[in-house]
């Protein structure tokens, strides 16, 4: 696949987030007449504005509340009721610490005892909270102080570990002094461990090792774009493929606590190296990691691991054909298919479902169209077979047979899938309800099988499919498709002519033979899976077609209508949903074919 990159700018910033030396902290302490907003209100209030290490200014002042301060509050923190009764109230200080701690970080020692006494006052006194980054320098100590350095987490401890200027003493400015040192204490110990970022520091674990950490080089380097990314071992072999809309913010993820799954912990710590892929669109990454994955087979891949790996079901090319299932399509196969299927296990329930409706013989011997084959089996004897093997049935005869079980496998299946929703009607009428779920089972498995093959068909037909959307940032992305593989894709620029782009990306795009030359639907010149990602891709809302070889169309009453009227009471027994047409080439059609604006 040869991809045209046009109009694309990578960024330069660091889009993880903010340097901490460049952050603005405001410490701040609290001091209250109880230990709950709900009933105690604020007595003082201490706070130190800091970056990068220097101290910027400090704000510090007692607040007189509405109702006396209760004697333990008084022996605890020294402030009498005599020193708050010219104190300005909370409605006047408020407004001074949001102006003063404006644009910056709150940093607290227990953050969510200091910050909900502050929203409170806010509520009460008609200010709007202003959604402050918090951070809590004791859930920080928690993950870096052990217990052989200090007794315990609690200011004064901390303060005492960090050699704080400032002795903790219940007296909110002191107190906010003294968390300033043990902040600068604890960044510096993260700093050693690789964190570097206001965002790492904010989501810090200990359950991050320091290996893994150091290995966040690998990431530093990736390309702020989109695109896949790919983890390596130290012999070069993918051990993870995943994809971005911006590769660095993703890939450094892997390397901070944001990234809880274990196995994923196990890959970083495996990895070597990380391969970035710059793709144009969300599409082509997406192309690129299941080709990749069905390439390398990467084993912390889970999803998708085997896409390859589809199976079909097979009308057999023979005097009394039969169905079986095949992992593969012959070239020139005048056989019919049914597909892909996802696992063996669903293709033979969807055999299973149409032997329900369709009398087709079950054995696996090869029948002469001249000389019976044999004896006769139980499926004549309660009238599910014609008998074809005795010679009860003619090639003729048979032939009609063949020619329901080939509509049904091809996508005209309301005639099957009437007569089997009347069966399940009367399973269910009857109170056999685990053979009615296991009917309704076989009969989605039938109808979702022949719906994908119905809506693959017509776009694996089409020799060159190009088709746009408006970017995000403006301009077009532009795919350009051939006998249903992405073979390239682009995209213009905001306010530039997209027609030249159009003319480039046909010029440029993969030249794509179609597979064979029969009309079997599993004859792809891709993986079903990616011919399906593209085709949800043009059926997304927004789509345009700018050019069509071919024919690109999709019967209203085809199988397509039969799944989205069962879809929705797959658990039930009755008719409830209403048909809803397949997309047609035709809806994406909203301007004629070739005019983009700019």
């Amino acid at each position: 696949m040869q991809m045209v990159h046009h109009g694309f700018t990578q960024e330069t910033f660091d889009d993880l987030g903010t340097a901490l030396s460049d952050v603005t902290f405001v410490v701040v302490d609290l001091e209250t007449t109880g230990g709950s907003p709900s009933g105690s209100q604020i007595t003082e209030v201490g706070a130190v504005k800091v970056r990068g290490g220097e101290v910027l200014a400090e704000f510090q002042t007692l607040v007189r509340p509405s109702s006396p301060i209760p004697a333990f509050i008084t022996v605890l923190t020294g402030i009498t009721n005599a020193m708050v009764v010219e104190a300005p109230r909370i409605a006047t200080v408020l407004p001074q610490f949001l102006e003063f701690a404006r644009g910056s970080v709150l940093v607290a020692h227990n953050a969510g005892f200091d910050v909900s006494f502050l929203k409170a006052a806010a509520q009460e006194t008609g200010h709007p909270w202003p959604g402050f980054a918090v951070l809590d320098t004791v859930r920080l100590a928690r993950q870096l102080v052990h217990k052989d350095e200090a007794p315990n987490h609690k200011l004064a401890s901390l303060a005492r570990l960090f050699g704080a200027t400032t002795t903790p003493d219940h007296r909110a400015l002191h107190d906010a002094r003294a968390t300033v040192d043990v902040l600068h204490g604890l960044v510096e110990r993260v700093g050693n461990l690789g964190v570097h970022t206001l965002e790492e520091l904010q989501s810090y674990s200990s359950r991050v090792s320091p290996a893994q950490r150091r290995k966040r080089f690998l990431a530093e380097a990736m390309p702020s774009a989109p695109g896949v990314y790919v983890f390596r071992d130290a012999t070069g072999a993918p051990l993870y493929v995943g994809t971005a809309t911006d590769l660095r913010r993703r890939t450094l993820t892997y390397f901070t606590a944001s990234e809880s799954r274990r196995r994923m912990a196990e890959m970083v710590g495996l990895a070597e190296s990380l391969t970035p892929i710059v793709c144009a669109t969300a599409l082509e990454a997406s192309v690129r990691e299941l080709r990749l994955i069905a390439e390398h087979q990467p084993r912390y891949n889970r999803r998708s691991r085997h896409p390859e790996k589809a199976v079909w079901v097979r009308l057999t090319d023979e005097a009394f054909p039969r169905l079986s299932v095949v992992r593969s399509v012959k070239e020139r196969d005048s056989a019919q298919y049914a597909g892909p299927f996802g696992s063996r296990r669903s293709a033979e329930a969807a055999i299973t479902a149409l032997h329900e409706v369709v009398p087709l013989r079950q054995c696996t011997r090869r029948l002469s169209a001249r000389t019976p084959a044999g004896d006769s089996c139980v499926l004549l004897e309660i009238g599910r077979c014609g008998g074809p093997c005795v010679g009860a049935q003619t090639q003729e005869d048979y032939a009609e047979v063949t020619r329901r079980a080939g509509q049904a496998l091809t996508g005209a299946t309301s005639d099957t899938v009437g007569t089997l929703r009347r069966r399940l009607e009367e399973l269910a009428a009857q109170e056999r309800f685990e053979e009615a779920r296991t009917l309704r089972d076989r009969m989605m498995a039938l109808v979702r099988a022949t719906a994908r093959s119905q809506r693959l068909r017509p776009l694996t037909a089409a020799p060159q499919l190009i088709a746009a959307r408006r970017g995000e940032g403006g301009g077009w992305e532009l795919v350009c498709v051939r006998h249903g593989r992405l073979a390239g894709a682009c995209v213009s620029p905001r306010g530039a002519d997209p027609m030249p782009y159009v003319a480039a990306l046909r010029e440029t795009a993969e030249v794509v033979e179609h597979p064979g030359g029969g009309t079997a639907p599993g004859q792809l010149a891709a993986l079903p899976e990616e011919t399906e990602l593209v085709l949800r891709w043009l059926e997304s809302p927004g789509v345009r077609l700018v050019d069509l070889e071919g024919e690109w169309t999709c019967p209203v009453r085809g199988a397509g209508a039969s799944r989205a009227e069962l879809e929705p009471q797959a658990t039930s027994w009755t008719d409830q949903g209403e048909s809803r047409p397949p997309l047609t080439s035709g809806r994406l059609l909203d301007r004629p074919v070739g005019a983009l604006p700019a």
